[in-house]
């Protein structure tokens, strides 16, 4: 938390900055600002909606901080930058960027709001280093709407795979190194996004569809067709890295593409071993490399569901309750940064500590397990849970009376049109 204290212009805030970093945290079934402010002590909710709502201090600011972090301790030279995009589901139509629209999360199209995610992953582990919401036309071209939720007015309309570039770009203009950049169909079927990286002497495996055209030596194709040219002996067996039950294999064929630019530039075949299903990747790098190179690459594609899985899971980086655009963002990048902070322990924990054989590596899951219940003294007594329980009662009868009050001016207008 002293990385990011000269983020905030008062100690209140930074210390409740660090309170709701810790709730984040914490074993809580459900993660909000009502929850976390009783399990952090504090006697209404109101001091960490201030946070996050109208207290000053600078999300992008904090967000840069937490990139430094997260390089510093899982800095590796040949790291992998991964984008992709989840999507929170949603009731209502209030929240920032909410539509109907497609979400893996759901793998259909839900009331959602989207975000891209750029995630730093190198051997020591990963996490994420910069996000940026995912803003629909339906939203850019209506400013009152932008306006009532914190966006600017003039707000442009970006696709995800021009997040996508704003991330990279934002991460190597800070001075960071990152060798390659990975990401699944909606970023590899973009030529700008391929272009932009090539322009910077970038490393690229980005997946493509199987109606994706490539130019050889022999002529365009598609990548299925390009796939059935592939000789038997040019497969290899190989690894696309450790998973929860064992290395992942799969054959593997690489086709080199003609290009008079400078660089190297090929399609990356993969096949499933049992199911004989194929998958296809465009790569880049500014010299030739092996093929185990790029099947590395390919493979550090799944530490970005990693991340969705266990910053959601640990770190209720899906949680959030807030309406506005400066929430939002205030609340994910606290949230990357619990989620950086279990990382940086269990990669320091690796290098200095490694298990016995008996035992596997502590996970992130283990980490915040022994962090919350060994060196977070608990802030609730009776007393606090009684007065908790009342203040919850006292706002929903508030609430209630509201409703009712709404309830009833609506019928009384409505009856006396119908008198009229």
């Amino acid at each position: 938390m002293s990385r990011i204290a000269g983020r905030f212009a008062r100690v209140e805030p930074r210390r409740r900055a660090g309170r709701l970093v810790l709730g984040l945290l914490s074993d809580l079934p459900r993660k909000n600002c009502w929850t976390i402010a009783e399990w952090a002590g504090e006697t209404t909710p109101d001091g960490m909606q201030h946070l996050l709502g109208r207290a000053k201090w600078n999300a992008d600011a904090v967000r840069d901080d937490v990139c430094g972090y997260v390089v510093e301790h899982l800095h590796d030279e040949q790291a992998v930058l991964v984008v992709d995009e989840t999507g929170d589901l949603k009731k209502g139509t209030g929240a920032v960027g909410v539509q109907r629209q497609y979400t893996g999360t759901a793998g259909r199209i839900e009331n959602s709001q989207v975000a891209v995610y750029l995630v730093y992953a190198g051997r020591r582990g990963h996490a994420a280093v910069d996000r940026e919401l995912y803003v629909p036309r339906s939203w850019t071209s209506d400013p009152d709407r932008c306006r009532a939720a914190g966006l600017a007015e003039d707000t442009a309309f970006a696709t995800k795979p021009e997040l996508a570039a704003r991330m990279v770009a934002r991460f190597l203009e800070a001075g960071h190194q990152a060798v390659w950049v990975a990401g699944d169909e909606v970023y590899g079927g973009n030529p700008k996004l391929r272009t932009a990286l090539e322009e910077r002497g970038t490393g690229y495996v980005l997946a493509v569809a199987c109606s994706h055209e490539a130019t050889t030596g022999a002529g365009t194709f598609r990548a299925d067709a390009l796939a059935k040219k592939v000789p038997k002996r040019a497969w290899q067996k190989l690894s696309a890295g450790a998973g929860a039950k064992g290395h992942r294999f799969y054959d593997w064929a690489v086709i080199d593409l003609a290009d008079p630019r400078p660089g190297s530039r090929q399609v990356l075949i993969r096949r499933n071993r049992n199911t004989g299903e194929l998958a296809y990747c465009r790569c880049y790098s500014p010299t030739p490399v092996p093929l185990t190179t790029l099947v590395r690459v390919a493979g550090s594609r799944w530490r970005v569901e990693e991340f969705f899985q266990s910053g959601k899971g640990l770190a209720a980086l899906d949680e959030h309750q807030v309406r506005r655009y400066v929430s939002w963002s205030r609340w994910v990048t606290l949230a990357m940064l619990a989620h950086a902070f279990l990382a940086a322990v269990r990669a320091d924990e690796h290098a200095r500590h490694p298990a016995p054989d008996n035992l596997i590596p502590l996970t992130c899951n283990e980490i915040q397990r022994l962090f919350i219940t060994l060196a977070v003294p608990p802030a609730r007594d009776a007393a606090h849970r009684l007065g908790w329980s009342n203040w919850r009662r006292r706002h929903q009868a508030r609430s209630q009376a509201s409703h009712y009050q709404r309830q009833a001016a609506k019928h009384e207008d409505l009856d006396l049109r119908l008198e009229y």
